[in-house]
């Protein structure tokens, strides 16, 4: 069966428009891992845009499913993630500039250093994944590294506006999932997922998690919290 993270940074990013302590993405957690999740994923920002370091310290000590926390490769906020422990760090590219993640990390370029942070998260005790593109000298070279995952970042796929493009970028993600599986690394996807089209990728196999955010944040406006993460988990199911 798919494993399915539920990103509940946009409920900090609510909370953060008016400075209060309302929405509480603590209680979206709780929510969250109540109607079936099978993690809860943050991303703590250097420059703390929404999650904040009490969320993350509130966060382990309350959620019992997969806390995955993505961070840059950035000391200040990895000794963060060896104090509280996470389940999972996923290491992301990170730009002050940036809506939100616009690509995969650039682990051939930056290799050596991205190695050192592994290294430095490893030797915490904690699992490290790497969000890249569906590359295949990116895959190979996470790898090398001894990151334990990858995950695929998702979002040309998601934003194709043709049938020609989709399958393009599909087959990218299908053979980069094919390979990471071969070379013993754990699988996952995210980025820009959407109850549309998020079913066609069901069909990779190799994918074991899929992180989800914005769009199960945006239905549950309409539909609840509880009743949005129940319908994504039913879609990612029963094709498998």
């Amino acid at each position: 069966m798919a494993r399915l993270g539920v990103n509940v940074d946009h409920v900090a990013t609510l909370r953060q428009a008016r400075g209060g302590h309302e929405p509480d993405p603590i209680t979206a957690a709780t929510l969250v891992e109540l109607a079936g999740a099978d993690g809860v994923v943050v991303h703590l920002r250097e420059d703390r845009r929404h999650i904040q370091d009490r969320d993350l310290t509130l966060l382990k000590e309350i959620v019992h499913i997969q806390l995955n926390l993505e961070m840059a490769a950035d000391e200040a906020v990895a000794k963060m993630a060896l104090s509280i422990k996470p389940d999972m760090v996923t290491l992301v590219p990170e730009r002050r500039q940036e809506l939100t993640t616009e690509g995969g990390l650039a682990v051939v370029e930056r290799k050596d250093r991205i190695h050192e942070m592994i290294q430095l998260l490893h030797d915490g005790g904690i699992p490290v994944s790497l969000f890249i593109d569906p590359d295949q000298q990116q895959v190979r070279a996470a790898h090398k590294i001894q990151a334990d995952s990858i995950e695929l970042h998702t979002g040309r796929y998601a934003n194709t506006r043709n049938s020609k493009d989709q399958q393009t970028e599909f087959e990218a993600l299908e053979q980069a999932a094919k390979l990471g599986y071969k070379l013993g690394l754990g699988v996952n996807a995210g980025h820009g997922l959407t109850y549309h089209n998020v079913q066609r990728l069901t069909k990779i196999p190799e994918i074991l998690e899929f992180n989800i955010g914005h769009s199960i944040i945006s239905r549950a406006i309409f539909t609840g919290l509880e009743t949005a993460v129940r319908d994504m988990k039913a879609l990612l199911n029963p094709l498998r």
